[in-house]
Parts: structure tokens; sequence; C-alpha cells
């Protein structure tokens, strides 16, 4: 199966080169700029496209767009859905520049990020133009519900511009504590609405029915809300790659470790802001980062968010394996991939 995946990502890389090529011609040009292209040099063109690219070939496990790939190929779509990659692909790398910045985190995938590369002014120009590009894949595609399409990307987008201003609205005001509800609402926007967008526009490439798309976004919610709590353990315990161990404290982040030990000790909140602000002042090197993290480790708020990570994507999986789901013609060897791939991408 490894192979397989292998396979489905190669063809996605293509497609992301297509369409961000290392040295855009006059086809490239004209495609994405339309005539006014035309007037434009390799070096103008390079201009906006080098920083976007830059962060693109760091690689990245390229999940998203698998996921739309097999979906789509389950559901009796072939390779249907490998045009639309940069869709998913770009609009992810773009929210990750944006992130960066309001974040003023210093790396990415283990180099400096792309503000701190390029300076952030040329920094949020490439994270807009991610998005625009993947917006002219769309224009470009073939497929008969194109308008459709178009409209899930828009309003995915729109529900992770929400889910980030509410982690950014709890960050900046440290002493706040959202509630576990609020917290997997917030991540079902930020990170889940690119999982959705997959699975939504998978199915739509294979023009599966309508209760295939309903479900497959139920599935995509948990996907999303199950991946973040992950992603937020591995922060403050073993370290994120290519970013430092306790940089969600830095940033004064109220990830769901956090906001548990928060509801578990309130006695100890004052404690924690505490940490958040020295942290914030003084940035990664400060020891606070470590005193918190040390704070945190004997309650069992770790593994708690752990098992409740899991278990999502486990009902993830659950539902796509059910009878409810199957009663729809599914392509056997792309079943068997996609029900594999809960116990392999992450």
């Amino acid at each position: 199966m490894d192979q397989e995946y292998t396979e489905i990502r190669n063809k996605i890389e293509k497609e992301l080169d297509l369409w961000l090529p290392e040295k855009p011609d006059r086809n490239w040009a004209e495609k994405v700029f339309c005539e006014i292209g035309l007037m434009l040099d390799e070096e103008s063109l390079q201009a906006v496209t080098a920083p976007a690219r830059e962060l693109l070939i760091r690689g990245g496990k390229r999940w998203r767009p698998i996921l739309m790939a097999l979906v789509c190929e389950m559901l009796g779509g072939g390779e249907s859905a490998i045009p639309l990659a940069p869709v998913i692909e770009f609009s992810h790398n773009a929210s990750l520049i944006h992130d960066d910045i309001e974040d003023e985190s210093d790396e990415r995938r283990g180099l400096p990020s792309i503000h701190k590369m390029f300076g952030i002014d040329v920094a949020i120009n490439a994270g807009s133009f991610f998005y625009f590009l993947a917006s002219a894949c769309i224009e470009s595609c073939v497929m008969r519900n194109k308008e459709l399409i178009y409209k899930h990307w828009t309003e995915n987008m729109r529900r992770l511009h929400l889910g980030q201003s509410l982690d950014i609205m709890w960050h900046r005001n440290l002493s706040f504590v959202p509630t576990i509800k609020d917290y997997y609402m917030m991540s079902a926007m930020k990170t889940g609405s690119l999982v959705r967008l997959a699975t939504v526009l998978g199915a739509h490439a294979a023009n599966a029915p309508t209760e295939a798309v309903r479900i497959l976004g139920d599935v995509a919610d948990k996907i999303g809300i199950g991946f973040q709590i992950l992603d937020d353990v591995k922060n403050l315990t073993t370290g994120v790659y290519g970013k430092q161990r306790g940089d969600d404290i830095v940033e004064g982040k109220k990830s769901l470790p956090v906001v548990l030990f928060l509801h578990k000790y309130p006695e100890k909140r004052e404690r924690i802001f505490f940490f958040f602000h020295a942290a914030k002042t003084m940035g990664s090197s400060a020891p606070e980062v470590e005193e918190m993290i040390d704070t945190m480790m004997p309650s069992g708020v770790f593994e708690e968010a752990e098992e409740k990570g899991i278990a999502l994507l486990k009902e993830a999986k659950t539902i796509v394996c059910s009878h409810n789901f199957t009663c729809f013609t599914v392509n056997d060897n792309s079943f068997n991939l996609l029900d594999n791939f809960f116990d392999t991408i992450f």
C-alpha cells in the first residue's frame, strides 16, 4: 500500500509543479494572468512565485490532497480529482504563511518561515497569491460541476479564516479560557475546513450522491479536530517537526491540553497566565516555557487530550467503514486504501 500512496503523491506533485513551476514560462503566465502575463519576464514572475514555491518544495505529507484522491477513487471517479490537488495544497500553504506572520513564528518545516526569509510584505503577498492561484486551478478545470466546486472552496476558506480569528482572539487575551466545546468548534473551522474541502471535492469529482458528500463532510470535521488535538499534544511533548517545542506557549495558544488543565485546576490559572506572559515577552528561550510544560505534565492532560484525538480519528474511520456508507457503489481497492489511510497518515 505504501507504493500506491507514493504513486498518488507523485501525481499530486506533478500537478503542484505544473501550477507553480520553478521557472514560469509564457504559457503559465498567460494561463494565470491572462494577456498581461505575456508582458513580464521570468524574473518579474518569480517575484511572486519564488516565495510561495520556497514553502511548497519543503514538502509536507500532502495528506489532504491524498485524502481527496482516495475519496474520489473509492466513489468510482478514478483519478479525476488529481487536477484539483493544488486547490487543497495551495490553500493550505497560504494559511501557513499567514499563520506564521500572525504568530511571529521563526520556523516552518525546519527552515526560516517565509516572512523571516523574504520579509513580511513579500510573505503576505505570497500567501494571498497562493489562495488566488488555487482559484485559477478551479477556473481551468473541465468538470461539469465547476460552480459547485468553487462554492465549496470559498465557503471553506471563509470557515478557515473564522476559525483562525477565534484562535487569534483567544491567544491575544491571555486570561481567556475557552470551553472544550469552543475549542472543538474552532478546530473544526481552522483545521477541519481544508479536510472538509478535500473530502467534498473528492466526492464531487466522482459525481457522488449528495448523501455521500454529507457523510464525508461529517467525517472531515472529526479528522480535522482529531489532527489538531494530536498536533497540540506533540507541540508540548515531543515537539512538532520543523518547529520549536512549546512555541504554542510563546504564542499564548489555548490548545486542548491547556484548556483541559485550566478547567481541571482553576486555582492554577494565574500561574499558567504568568507563564504565557513571560514566554510571550522573552520568546522561546524563556525558562517559563519548560516550566509550564513541567507543571502540566503530572496532571494527565496530555494523555487525556491524545485519547480524545485518537477517538475522533477512530470515529471517522468507523463512519467510513460503516454499512451506511458502503451502501454506495465503491471501488474495493481504493476503499481499502482509504481504510488504511487512518492508520498510516497520522
